[in-house]
């Protein structure tokens, strides 16, 4: 799928053309950043993301070492506008809808998505700090933007992971500021020799552990202070990963590192929130950037690689058979599909910001959804490519199973499956009373009585899918039951959003209309199999002898 394409299903996604023309953004000028965006992508981001995976990262000296050209592309995206092009002029961004960075920055995350991890934090930050710390947006939010400085997320520890309300760091008030002591660990890029200074925005405790979640602020933790000396910080190692490796994940320990508190006291984790959203959203953007990039690859190697046909004429193209364009239609339809996910869950962040309920409301349906099906259409996606290949996708020759080793972690960090899956069912159906549902069924509807190729059979899963929701909703299980049905709801809620966007995918022309065919071939049956999902009986999950 090209730039172009791209731009085609951004403007099919509905409330887009509103948010462009408040931003003044002709239809023209929107081509223009993403040819632009993809341009970058293959000519700085790509070569660049194959030499980072041979060449890794190291500390040298207690302080880390990033491959050969990272800090020259960052500084380049920073001053060409592309790290955070949604945040405000005022503080040096563009002022441009988060749907358009979405959709420019599936040219850089296919690229190179381990080197793209510093940008999506970064980006984050700077939000996170614009929305619960303006005095302190006002000198980071800007160096941000342009790259001159950098920003990690740091939540995990060794003993809590996602159950961040085991978290043990502390944070102890020290005069105007705060001191914070303890570990954390899976930190992606918690030191690096790309920019001058780093802010690491540290979830840590101010009350009691028996609090849990309550008892967790949010600071401002630079490993620079103000007078130029370096703050209580220390790199402890880096971890040795599948995939990601231009991307070091580190481990870090604070000292009684100064710090500064963003927002108001134990109520960290939702000031912190402002920055995992977009994390979340971006990670659906990596996936669809990943998937677009194997299924082009798949394609450009079906049309040059010779095999097969009659003994006594040349070989021909793998293109030329049958089941090979069965796969290529496979990548390319579920990429496509993937895009369209991304792009309505990014137009709707936009809308919620604005102030529309019901956009926060399916904001909170989709980002769930996007998170993790952006991670496995992701690895299924560069499996598929690497199956085309044959067994030149299995060496490094290629890029096929780089891919694939890079894809496999999206589905993990920032929630695993199975958090998003609860989030799903139990916010998003059970404890708002099926508000976010409705938002959703109620846009999706109104989307599909204007009659798009395919909105019978859109609608008949739409239908399903409610009927599945109201009966897991009434039957009042146990949480022990409920829990146990929450991956296969998940899947339901991701066949149902599918088959709504499949319908959008004739609007890219006739390739457009072969994928959303394609995609609705499946779509019944794909809600068989997680309406079986949702009937698994309980017994099954008891721990037996």
């Amino acid at each position: 799928m090209s730039a172009s394409l791209v731009a085609g299903l951004l403007q099919a996604t509905p409330g887009w053309s509103e948010l462009a023309a408040a931003a003044g953004l002709e239809a023209e000028d929107t081509a223009m950043i993403l040819s632009e965006a993809w341009r970058l992508g293959e000519d700085l981001l790509e070569p660049l993301a194959a030499r980072a995976d041979a060449e890794g990262c190291r500390i040298e000296a207690g302080r880390l070492r990033t491959p050969e050209g990272y800090g020259a592309a960052f500084a380049r995206l920073g001053a060409d506008g592309w790290l955070a092009a949604d945040l405000p002029e005022e503080v040096g961004g563009q002022g441009l809808p988060t749907a358009l960075h979405a959709a420019a920055s599936l040219g850089f995350e296919g690229a190179a998505m381990p080197f793209m991890m510093l940008a999506g934090s970064t980006r984050a930050a700077a939000h996170c700090l614009l929305a619960t710390a303006p005095e302190l947006a006002a000198v980071w939010a800007p160096k941000l933007a342009s790259g001159e400085w950098a920003a990690t997320i740091c939540i995990s520890e060794p003993d809590a992971g996602s159950d961040v309300g085991r978290i043990r760091t502390r944070a102890v008030p020290a005069g105007d500021h705060w001191r914070i002591s303890g570990q954390k660990c899976w930190i992606s890029f918690g030191d690096q020799d790309m920019t001058p200074r780093i802010g690491h925005l540290c979830l840590a405790r101010t009350g009691a552990p028996e609090e849990g979640t309550r008892g967790l602020s949010l600071f401002l933790v630079p490993d620079v202070l103000d007078s130029g000396e370096r703050n209580a910080i220390r790199l402890e190692r880096i971890e040795e990963k599948l995939g990601l490796h231009g991307s070091p994940t580190c481990v870090m320990s604070f000292e009684g590192a100064e710090a500064r508190m963003l927002g108001a006291p134990g109520r960290g984790l939702s000031a912190l929130f402002h920055m995992i959203e977009l994390m979340r959203l971006q990670t659906g953007c990596q996936g669809a950037g990943i998937a677009l990039r194997s299924a082009a690859l798949a394609r450009r190697y079906a049309g040059e690689r010779l095999q097969g046909g009659a003994p006594d004429v040349p070989p021909v193209p793998l293109l030329t058979h049958p089941d090979v364009r069965r796969q290529l239609l496979h990548l390319e339809a579920r990429a496509a599909l993937l895009v369209a996910l991304v792009l309505e869950a990014a137009v709707t962040a936009d809308q919620a910001r604005d102030g529309d309920p019901r956009a926060a409301l399916r904001q909170g349906f989709l980002l769930p959804l996007a998170k993790n099906f952006g991670g496995e259409l992701a690895f299924e996606a560069a499996s598929g490519a690497l199956q085309v290949l044959g067994g030149a996708g299995y060496t490094r020759e290629w890029p096929a199973e780089r891919y694939l080793r890079d894809a496999r972690i999206i589905t993990i960090y920032e929630g695993t499956t199975g958090i998003q899956a609860q989030d799903f069912l139990l916010r998003r159906v059970l404890k708002d009373e099926g508000a976010s549902l409705a938002a959703f069924l109620g846009a999706a509807r109104a989307e599909l009585a204007a009659g798009p190729a395919g909105a019978g059979e859109a609608s008949e899963v739409l239908d399903r899918f409610e009927a599945l929701a109201c009966r897991i909703a009434g039957a009042g299980a146990p949480m022990e039951h409920l829990l146990g049905q929450a991956d296969g709801f998940l899947r339901a809620g991701f066949a149902a959003t599918s088959a709504l966007l499949a319908t959008r995918l004739s609007a890219l022309g006739p390739r457009g209309a072969t994928w959303a065919r394609y995609h609705l071939h499946f779509a019944g049956s794909e809600m068989t199999a997680v309406e079986t999902a949702c009937a698994l009986p309980p017994e099954l999950l008891e721990e037996r002898g």
